[in-house]
């Protein structure tokens, strides 16, 4: 079976994606603590308390993981530049793609949560296509763009794997909401994100690093204006 070892496990989007993954892969839960987390969620799976800031929490962390999807981080848009931004959202990823690079086809491929904070600056009636110039509205999304370079870097000098998903906003409580057309262009459904990191875990990757919009893809028309659509990734 599959290993994967997902990092901000017991944060919103983990919990929905444990769920989801938990029915047909081995996983390894990894988070500072899961005291919020209903027990059932977690039957079935490997639970680690661990601050994954520390490096010497990593020391054979990743072994006999297949893949990584890394969600851990300073979620915050009003994040300030400090010693925890610093650690949760520049040290903590540094740690996973330098501890993955050490082992020759070790992790197969990393997930990771960037955001569409990473281009919101640009006007609200611009989609913003995945090779767009960045153009991060806050701190927060200069901390993403950090982490989409970084990857960027380990996959083309280091053969590391990993695909970036620009989450918008998601809301684990709503799969089809009624909102104006630039909250639907933002909008990131439990349905869309599960489905999205299936393809992701998935895909044929013709180079080694990829980076894609998670955001609506409702059945609806596409609207005109927004953050921008999906880019499609197809498994």
């Amino acid at each position: 079976m599959t290993t994967i070892m997902i990092t901000g496990a017991s944060g919103n989007i983990g919990s929905v994606l444990v769920e989801h993954l938990k029915k047909s892969h081995e996983l390894t839960l990894v988070d500072v603590h899961f005291h919020d987390v209903a027990p059932a969620l977690l039957e079935g799976t490997i639970v680690k308390e661990l601050d994954l800031s520390v490096v010497g929490n990593w020391d054979g962390l990743l072994e006999g993981i297949d893949y990584v999807i890394h969600l851990a981080g300073n979620p915050s848009p009003d994040a300030v530049f400090d010693e925890a931004l610093i650690g949760l959202n520049y040290k903590m990823p540094y740690y996973l793609f330098t501890e993955a690079s050490k082992y020759e086809n070790f992790v197969k491929r990393i997930i990771f949560a960037s955001s569409i904070h990473a281009v919101s600056a640009y006007p609200k009636n611009v989609q913003v296509p995945v090779d767009a110039p960045v153009r991060p509205g806050d701190l927060y999304g200069v901390s993403k763009v950090y982490l989409e370079g970084l990857a960027s870097h380990f996959a083309f000098t280091e053969g590391q794997e990993s695909i970036g998903i620009r989450i918008g906003n998601f809301d684990e409580n709503l799969d089809d909401p009624i909102v104006d057309e630039a909250g639907m262009a933002e909008y990131l459904s439990p349905r869309d994100l599960c489905h999205l990191v299936d393809c992701a875990l998935k895909a044929k990757m013709i180079e080694p690093f990829l980076l894609v919009n998670g955001v609506w893809t409702s059945r609806r028309p596409a609207p005109p204006s927004g953050i921008g659509q999906s880019t499609t990734l197809l498994c």
